[in-house]
């Protein structure tokens, strides 16, 4: 084999890895998961807000 053709072929590969993820990524399946993950800093910062919010409060009284 000559290294062309190894080379041919790894792009190939690559190529058709890439179209696979990018159809998966952009899958109506998935856009519930990934609106999820997106939201999920927002959820964690109001969970810390919260817990700081009670520990504040549990100390005046």
């Amino acid at each position: 084999m000559d290294i062309s053709i190894i080379q041919s072929v790894w792009t190939v590969v690559v190529m058709v890895l890439f179209v696979g993820i990018v159809i998966w990524a952009w899958s109506g399946k998935r856009s519930k998961q990934f609106d999820e993950a997106a939201n999920l800093p927002f959820d964690e910062e109001d969970a810390l807000i919260a817990a700081k919010t009670i520990s504040k409060e549990s100390t005046h009284g």
